[in-house]
């Protein structure tokens, strides 16, 4: 076997390992059941708050509950295309070329004035959808940006860097 072929075979894809850690199956739960919990209380209880909201605050409503919805959206499909890979259903260079279509920085919510005004729930809907984005982000930064790592010493590299610097 070639010394590159030998070296490939122990390299460990940090992103493969991250889609298919408990933190990830976490991740995915939470995240869908964001998009349940806003689905139900958009049609339900959400619908009947904003029929009592005086104009302006009424507008702002129907403005966030636009955006939380967009961004839980972009949210769901990059967590899809993740568990698509987990499950062996699409490779990880399949998922980056479809990620390409996930916006994860869509819709931040508007002015701070008037998203207090709206019912506390939408709010706390918007709070969690928010902090469900940054984990998103960091996991998806996490993932995407990484190389295969050598399996074995992971300071080697480092020793080995140290060694030829010195060895001049």
């Amino acid at each position: 076997m070639s010394e590159i072929a030998q070296s490939e075979a122990g390299l460990v894809m940090f992103s493969e390992r991250l889609t298919n850690s408990a933190a990830f199956g976490t991740l995915f739960r939470e995240g869908m059941d964001l998009v349940e919990e806003t689905a139900a209380y958009l049609d339900g209880a959400g619908r009947n708050e904003a029929k009592t909201l005086e104009r302006s605050v009424g507008l702002t409503y129907a403005t966030e509950s636009m955006r939380l919805t967009t961004r839980l959206m972009q949210l769901a499909s990059w967590l899809l295309l993740h568990r698509a890979v987990k499950e062996g259903e699409m490779s990880l260079a399949q998922a980056n070329r479809e990620k390409t279509k996930v916006k994860l920085t869509a819709a931040d919510p508007g002015a701070t004035d008037m998203v207090e005004k709206l019912p506390e729930a939408l709010r706390e809907l918007i709070t969690r959808s928010m902090a469900l984005q940054t984990k998103v982000r960091r996991l998806d930064a996490s993932m995407h940006a990484s190389e295969p790592v050598q399996s074995g010493n992971p300071l080697m590299p480092q020793l080995d860097r140290l060694k030829a610097a010195f060895e001049r």
